[in-house]
């Protein structure tokens, strides 16, 4: 099929503030296609974390497109969407907060399924315990809860719970930052294998070179919610053209560097400030 799977045109996300109206992602666009992987990278608090929740449509954007497949996930209606948002599944960056504490990793897995339709309690467990093999989680760990998993354990059980819906595009927030060097590469190299068997196509966010060029074939540089820099990761880490790029790679966007202010920031000072 020809085109891209995912495009994102003149994406606008705003924030409500008691000083107006607080702009986190200006006017960015990209595509990527069938099987390809885009890395999106900036200082914190530059909108990249906000351009994830926005094409999974954890927030609507105040205006642009989200097309997956040329449908626009922007502003449909939820009633139109819910049957759409298995094709589009994200990776949270915490792997302690983003499962729930009281469910197996059974349970954990065979949510969506259920959700997409899988009635038999039986069958979904079957489905579930394959995707958690297929992730690295033997079948006598299955029916533990969070709390007696590591943290790369985990983040492989969120990953596992997103392929539950069979994805195409998965969108991985910081997956990988919340863990050490080892555990980290071996999520990675997870994650390639997973796009070369099944055709998956990434968005990454991220913050570290050495995510970005182990994993993705285009790299999106952003800045105070605009993009700075497009283009192949190779291209574009080997001779970046911008003053701000370069910076970046010079700093290798150790996150201890990076300034600004992220969204919840602006929201949480302009509440003290009317409090």
């Amino acid at each position: 099929m020809s085109g891209p799977l995912l495009e994102v045109r003149d994406l606008v996300v705003e924030y409500a503030t008691a000083g107006g109206r607080f702009r986190a992602v200006d006017g960015v666009g990209f595509s990527v296609g069938r099987a390809g992987s885009l890395a999106i990278v900036g200082e914190s608090g530059c909108g990249k974390s906000t351009i994830a929740r926005a094409l999974v449509r954890l927030l609507t954007p105040t205006s642009g497109e989200v097309l997956l497949d040329g449908q626009d996930l922007a502003r449909m209606p939820e009633r139109r969407l819910r049957p759409i948002r298995s094709r589009i599944q994200m990776v949270f960056q915490d792997p302690y907060g983003s499962l729930d504490p009281r469910m197996p990793a059974v349970d954990t897995v065979g949510e969506p399924l259920k959700l997409r339709g899988v009635r038999s309690r039986a069958e979904r467990e079957r489905e579930a315990a394959r995707l958690l093999d297929r992730v690295g989680l033997p079948a006598s760990t299955i029916r533990r809860r969070p709390a007696e998993f590591s943290g790369g354990q985990r983040q492989r059980i969120g990953i596992a719970r997103a392929l539950a819906g069979r994805p195409e595009v998965l969108v991985c927030d910081e997956a990988t930052s919340a863990l050490d060097v080892s555990v980290q590469a071996q999520v990675l190299a997870l994650l390639n294998e997973l796009r070369a068997e099944g055709g998956l196509t990434y968005v990454f966010i991220s913050h570290n070179l050495g995510v970005v060029s182990e994993v993705s074939d285009e790299v999106l540089v952003m800045r105070a919610g605009r993009t700075v820099e497009h283009g192949p990761t190779g291209t574009v880490l080997a001779a970046p053209r911008e003053p701000y790029t370069r910076a970046l790679r010079a700093a290798a966007l150790d996150p201890t560097t990076m300034r600004g202010r992220k969204p919840r920031d602006v929201l949480a000072a302009a509440k003290g400030a009317t409090s």
